[in-house]
């Protein structure tokens, strides 16, 4: 039977890790890369059964690329500490790795906002690549959102993995301001410049996609909530990204 290596990569979320690992104890280990957490992190990982291997914080990508060349698996599956494997995933991966019709697969997400679990918006059904067969799989090296490769071929799986992603206002806040800077640095390296125009209409944009080219809508209170979001994250994201550029170009008079 093929094996399966669980990466995971956090800081400070001792609220979330214990679920996590347990959801995922079907897997032959659990890898748990720790980048300084000052809370019971790695304590709750341990406890949940987990290897804990304390890092620093090179990046997203760097971190689950170090997971990867920890792995011993035949396979890995990249998992985040606000995500959960339902018993119906669980049975599908297994399936899927015990007889193989692709190098990795896509998973879907059901992602929740302050609760309440969203189906429009351009949430669902969020596919993303997470299990790849281990000598294949590979991790892109942005600052934020770096997602996983493989040197092969790709398959669909239909069972979702459950993604706790905003638990309430304080985190959707303290997303909102994280993921702008991560965001901005992102943009910075690929050359992309910032502006005040582009702020505006791109957040504006970001609004009218969400609310109503992708059915946010139908997800009432809270897709509004979804879609003043990725308004104000594209918003600050431009201008963060304008206020790093100006602060290099004036550190470099």
């Amino acid at each position: 039977m093929p094996t399966l290596s669980v990466v995971i990569a956090a800081k400070n979320e001792a609220h979330n890790i214990g679920d996590c690992v347990r959801s995922a104890s079907f897997a032959d280990e659990v890898i748990v890369l720790d980048s300084g957490s000052t809370d019971a992190t790695a304590d709750t990982a341990r406890a949940a059964g987990a290897t804990v291997v304390a890092t620093d914080w090179p990046g997203y990508g760097p971190q689950q690329s170090r997971g990867i060349s920890l792995a011993k698996s035949d396979w890995v599956l990249s998992l985040d500490a606000d995500e959960r494997i339902s018993p119906a995933l669980q049975s599908e991966i297994l399936q899927a790795i015990a007889t193989p019709r692709a190098d990795g697969y896509r998973l879907p997400r059901l992602s929740s906002l302050c609760g309440v679990f969203i189906h429009h918006g351009g949430w669902r059904p969020d596919y993303t690549l997470r299990l790849v067969k281990r000598e294949k799989a590979g991790f892109t090296h942005h600052f934020l959102h770096a997602h996983m490769t493989v040197d092969g071929t790709k398959a669909d799986l239909n069972e979702s993995l459950i993604h706790y992603s905003y638990r309430d206002l304080d985190d959707v806040l303290e997303k909102l301001n994280r993921y702008a800077s991560g965001n901005a640095k992102d943009l910075d390296a690929k050359g992309v410049q910032g502006s005040m125009r582009k702020a505006i209409t791109h957040g504006f944009w970001a609004f009218v996609r969400t609310w109503i080219f992708r059915a946010g809508f139908l997800d009432g209170r809270h897709g509004f909530m979804l879609a003043v979001y990725n308004a104000e994250s594209t918003y600050y994201k431009y201008l963060k990204l304008l206020a790093l550029q100006e602060a290099r170009d004036k550190a470099s008079h």
